[in-house]
């Protein structure tokens, strides 16, 4: 099939790098990214970082440095996605926005994810966009109480630069510990002597009801006095516009090994994305930057008609409390945890194994351990137990062919 018109939706890092990838393979049909910000398209994980760090002034330096024009792309920047009519018996269809329709031949889903709110009536900022942290930064001044309702890795990140910025900050924590849904309670404890060192107030177990005027309404009847309220507590793909497309939706778009959805002529990628991964047997949907990175290749060779298949690693990192976190593979299915180090000690790591197989690995200032532990998960390796669990042992001397 010989795409003429295909239409990106998405401004983000999928949609935008997804249209770079079409022309770097030779595609020169129209080619029409749709994003629903009405800013070009730009990088997200320094919002958490140095653009909420910078004063109230600060330039933001997120917009990714293309020439769009030159391209040859179409930006429909401020227009939103509202439906999908795809064609019965041929590949396309059409787009609804909310500025009208466009039809198209090869369709390219990139909406990524919308951040969860809590109920109430309170104002809740969350910092999904860089217009969110356009207003809430100026909002971190010296002495002002911000309470954050989830410490994950967002939470922490923010929590980061508001206690730099001088607010008394409380963050508030439904799990028995910081980051429990990534690295589980055990480990995700021994980052929580962080908070107090930074001033920083955790209160973990702590369910939130609402959010109200003035603070926030705890589910055990207390209330929380802040002045600013900042809620991380996850994000949901952003897949409702799609419920009557035909297309499958689960979690998020349902794609297979090569990202191309239950319908010919559409492929989904990055937070949207629920993507068929043959190393871990399942469909995935993992949010983060390197992921939809990696997958705007895969995802323009697909929808051209070329055979890929789509199946990296999930990797992440974080900046919080002075300290890089980086975590790679994944954990679950893993029935035993090694620790290289103490979490007294400035560095450290994390392995996860399945029986005597390496399946994930977490670092704490230890970027050596990170890169050997990817390379090993990217090829399969047993760890030795005793050699794994001295940190001055070079982490590629405790692994071993599986």
């Amino acid at each position: 099939m010989s795409l003429e018109n295909i239409v990106i939706v998405g401004g983000g890092l999928a949609g935008s790098h997804v249209s770079m990838a079409l022309r770097d393979r030779g595609y020169r049909g129209a080619l029409t990214l749709v994003g629903a910000e009405p800013h070009p398209p730009y990088d997200r994980p320094p919002l958490t970082k140095s653009v909420l760090l910078g004063g109230e002034d600060a330039e933001d330096g997120t917009s990714f440095p293309v020439d769009w024009e030159g391209l040859s792309v179409g930006l429909r920047l401020g227009e939103r996605a509202e439906a999908l009519d795809l064609h019965d018996h041929k590949p396309g269809g059409v787009l609804r926005t909310t500025a009208g329709t466009r039809g198209f031949d090869g369709l390219v889903l990139a909406t990524g994810a919308e951040p969860v709110r809590l109920p109430g009536e309170g104002r809740q900022h969350v910092v999904r966009t860089v217009d969110d942290v356009r207003a809430l930064r100026p909002l971190l001044r010296p002495g002002t109480h911000v309470a954050l309702v989830g410490a994950g890795w967002i939470g922490a990140e923010v929590a980061t630069v508001a206690a730099v910025k001088g607010c008394r900050v409380t963050v508030v924590e439904s799990a028995r510990a910081p980051l429990a849904a990534a690295v589980g309670n055990r480990v995700g404890a021994w980052t929580a002597p962080w908070y107090a060192a930074a001033g920083v107030t955790l209160l973990c177990g702590t369910a939130v009801a609402s959010v109200d005027h003035g603070g926030l309404r705890l589910a055990d009847g207390r209330f929380l006095d802040a002045d600013v309220v900042v809620t991380g507590i996850g994000a949901r793909p952003a897949v409702g516009w799609l419920r009557d497309s035909g297309l499958e939706v689960a979690r998020g778009v349902v794609v297979d090994r090569s990202l191309r959805a239950s319908r010919a002529g559409v492929v989904a990628l990055g937070d949207c994305a629920a993507w068929w991964s043959d190393r871990y047997g399942r469909h995935m949907v993992v949010e983060h930057w390197d992921t939809a990175l990696k997958a705007s290749g895969p995802a323009a060779a697909a929808l051209l008609g070329e055979d890929v298949c789509h199946d990296p690693l999930p990797y992440f990192w974080s900046e919080q409390f002075g300290r890089t976190l980086q975590y790679v593979g994944d954990r679950h299915g893993a029935d035993r945890t090694i620790l290289r180090g103490s979490p007294q000690d400035p560095d450290w790591t994390v392995l996860w194994l399945e029986g005597e197989l390496l399946r994930a690995a977490l670092t704490v200032d230890r970027p050596r351990d990170l890169v050997q532990a990817r390379r090993a998960l990217t090829t399969g390796c047993a760890v030795d137990l005793p050699r794994a669990t001295d940190p001055s042992t070079p982490l590629r001397d405790a692994l071993r062919a599986a």
